[in-house]
């Protein structure tokens, strides 16, 4: 993919971050179509977070920083209803936006540079550590509750020493408004994530 491709942008009240896992059920046509256009392409496609807008009808308006999303398995429990599973990739900006007559949203895209910078020891030490014991009991949880049907939203490896995964996972899982989420997703460095996930975490008593 070049760096300032155009691609097909899938508007949710959801914010994706890179490793992470997203299950999507779609049915309309617009997305259905897309869907199958993206796999025999064996191209990722943008979900970005609602900015102004809704999920169906027409094109909603996104967020400027979104991931890429890549589909890792796929069925049809019914016809024109597909079941996702999507691991999110890099993160992008959204440079303009044109809309199809379907009212399926494009993107001109930017992919944004994997951060470099360096986290914290300390603080990287004691989120990882918490985020290790939850995910053994979320992990449990949903073994028991989903039994044959169970899908792992932490699918291996769990890489504890990176502080863009674990700040990234910790993103996802803290009860914070979607404009919080997109705030994290938008901070460019690793290292500074980390220190927002932290401060959420002590000041509420969690490590």
């Amino acid at each position: 993919m070049d760096n300032t491709d155009w691609i097909p942008l899938f508007p949710l009240r959801t914010v994706l971050f890179p490793a992470g896992v997203l299950p999507l059920r779609v049915f309309e046509t617009r997305y259905v179509d897309m869907v199958r256009e993206r796999m025999k392409r064996d191209a990722p496609f943008g979900v970005v977070a609602i900015r102004a807008g809704a999920e169906v009808g027409a094109a909603a308006k996104p967020h400027a920083i979104g991931t890429l999303a890549h589909i890792v398995e796929w069925d049809m429990p019914e016809l024109g209803v597909l079941q996702l599973q999507t691991r999110g990739g890099e993160r992008f900006r959204v440079l303009e936006t044109r809309i199809q007559p379907s009212q399926l949203l494009e993107g001109r895209i930017e992919l944004l540079p994997i951060s470099s910078s360096e986290a914290d020891p300390d603080s990287l030490q004691v989120c990882a550590q918490v985020l290790e014991l939850v995910i053994s009991e979320l992990l449990e949880q949903a073994r028991e509750e989903a039994g044959d049907r169970f899908i792992n939203p932490f699918p291996e490896p769990h890489p504890l020493d990176s502080a863009g995964w674990v700040a990234n996972r910790w993103s996802e899982m803290l009860p914070i408004s979607l404009e919080q989420k997109q705030a994290l997703l938008a901070i460019n460095h690793d290292g500074e994530r980390l220190l927002k996930v932290e401060q959420y975490l002590r000041e509420n008593r969690v490590i």
